[in-house]
């Protein structure tokens, strides 16, 4: 575990571990998909957020994170503390499953900074230019290249963190000053009127519908507890930095939504706001200020090293904390080898094909925006999913027994407060995953909201349920001295890959009953590598006679 969380003689300050969380909770980007779902209303929502939910959120990851200081796996490792190792092993299969469309989402924002960096426009997202299946596999590209990155540059991800965060900061403040003083500018005119009425969301079974989303937005930044071993002092200095992250956080979020609200008339919105509207309203403040589009480009290579940013501290953490102090009976010993510079390679393969299985399932999706608009709320449904653990962790080192978790920061003195405060946000957290799964941002009934409510159903159980293919290989490990040979491991990642760039290709065809060709290549290539895992690998040493 040592390999993976330090490296003798260095540290990460407080200040850094803010940043690196930073970059994986909340960005501009954040901000413009609430506010297409909830309009001016979202400032209300925001407010509500900050103080019941994303402070509490952050102080309870940095009291876990104390309790903890030791460990290297982060959640999994709590719960594994807490709950014993089947479910330290499931937490952590979880946690890393739901971050693959985060991690989806992310690349195709690689692309759209991309696209607006180099035209200044979204002439780009044209399918006449850009075909969904050409924009899934440009995707899948750049996915490949961020991984090589990772693994060839062992500190690129701190040294990106910390220029794509400060990057996104300073957009973000030069965003809500560029705004207030545009306000002035314009005597005080809005696109969208400032009242009460705009400002005060209606609680129905719409608006509930969207607070996975918002969740979804400020969730993340446990994904930086694997790091608290690489501080000089965690049970210090952790904490400060969630308290940090926390602070920045409510700027963005209620300012930016301010912000937004003077260019942008949330009762008539694009339907690409989502992923087009930041660039939007830079290129409107550009002309409002008489710099034309100067603002959009600065922003979009801003944004570009943000995203860049996020993709690896994603791409790095979610596998140390699928693979670091994890059971030994349920993880299988080639997803814990790492290699020369402590990086969890055959995890990054790992990630890679499940990437690849979520771009496949958008691929019948209109256009762009389309693709884009879906793996937002895939994610605003099982990234709220997987955060019930840490409610949940919460919960259980603050229970009867809580002695046994001492802790130099404590969220919360009084335990009994403190467990039903962990419950008020598991419930929460909860009610919001489920209703996640209704589609946002298509009109009821027709048959792409049919077609993303299954896709949704597809995705979750898939990613959640493969985890319980893992402890199979692992026995093979046991039984035979290893899971694979190297023909049978070349042969399947050929198979994998092959059948993801097949149906990419298929997808992007007009051929007729296309949907069904895929579904039969698909079970046929899955077929093939059961058939070719299940043999006994060549140089195996039966270990277990009891068959």
């Amino acid at each position: 575990m040592d390999d993976l969380t330090n490296e003798k003689g260095k540290y990460i300050s407080w200040q850094t571990l803010a940043m690196m969380a930073f970059v994986t909770v909340i960005g501009l980007e954040d901000i413009m998909y609430n506010f297409q779902n909830q309009g001016m209303a979202v400032i209300t929502s925001w407010v509500l957020m900050m103080f019941l939910y994303v402070v509490p959120y952050a102080l309870i990851v940095g009291h876990l994170g104390s309790v903890f200081n030791k460990e290297g796996g982060g959640l999994s490792s709590w719960v594994r503390a807490t709950d014993g190792e089947f479910l330290g092993y499931f937490t952590a299969w979880t946690y890393w499953a739901a971050s693959i469309p985060y991690v989806v989402d992310t690349a195709n924002c690689l692309l759209v900074d991309v696209g607006w960096g180099l035209t200044g426009t979204d002439e780009f997202e044209d399918p006449k230019f850009l075909s969904t299946a050409m924009f899934t596999a440009i995707t899948f590209l750049i996915f490949i290249i961020l991984t090589l990155i990772e693994h060839k540059f062992s500190e690129s991800m701190e040294i990106l963190a910390n220029i794509g965060g400060w990057a996104m900061f300073v957009m973000t403040i030069l965003f809500v000053l560029l705004a207030m003083a545009g306000l002035a500018k314009s005597g005080g005119r809005t696109a969208t009127p400032f009242t009460w009425k705009t400002i005060i969301p209606k609680f129905d079974l719409k608006y509930f519908s969207t607070v996975g989303m918002l969740i979804y937005a400020v969730n993340g930044s446990e994904l930086v507890a694997p790091y608290v071993t690489r501080m000089k002092d965690p049970k210090r200095e952790f904490p400060k930095a969630m308290i940090a992250l926390a602070v920045m956080t409510c700027f963005l979020t209620i300012f930016g939504s301010i912000a937004l609200g003077i260019y942008i008339d949330a009762n008539h919105m694009p339907n690409d706001l989502k992923m087009n509207g930041e660039y939007y309203v830079f290129g409107a403040m550009g002309k409002q200020f008489g710099v034309g589009n100067l603002l959009v480009y600065i922003y979009a290579w801003s944004s570009f090293f943000y995203n860049v940013a996020l993709l690896s501290v994603l791409l790095d953490a979610m596998t140390r904390m699928l693979i670091s102090d994890t059971g030994d009976k349920y993880m299988p010993k080639f997803l814990k080898k790492t290699n020369k510079d402590g990086l969890p390679i055959n995890g990054y393969i790992l990630t890679v094909f499940l990437s690849g299985f979520i771009m496949v399932l958008g691929i019948f999706l209109p256009d762009m925006n389309d693709i884009f608009n879906w793996l937002l709320n895939l994610n605003g449904i099982i990234s709220p999913a997987v955060t019930c653990w840490i409610f949940y962790s919460f919960m259980k080192v603050r229970g009867k027994n809580s002695k046994k978790y001492p802790s130099v920061y404590r969220y919360i003195k009084n335990d009994t407060v403190a467990w039903l405060v962990g419950l008020a946000l598991l419930v929460v957290t909860a009610v919001a995953t489920v209703l996640g799964f209704m589609p946002q941002d298509v009109k009821e009934g027709t048959w792409v909201w049919w077609y993303e409510l299954s896709i949704n159903i597809v995705a979750c159980l898939v990613l959640i349920g493969l985890g319980g293919i893992f402890p199979g290989i692992r026995r093979r490990e046991e039984e035979y001295g290893l899971a694979f040979d190297k023909q049978q491991w070349t042969w399947m990642i050929v198979l994998i890959l092959g059948s993801i760039t097949f149906n990419v290709w298929l997808g992007g065809t007009k051929i007729h009953l296309r949907a069904l060709y895929i579904v039969i290549e698909s079970v046929i290539a899955l077929l093939a590598v059961w058939l070719i895992g299940r043999r006994v690998p060549q140089g195996a040493k039966k270990t277990n006679t009891a068959n």
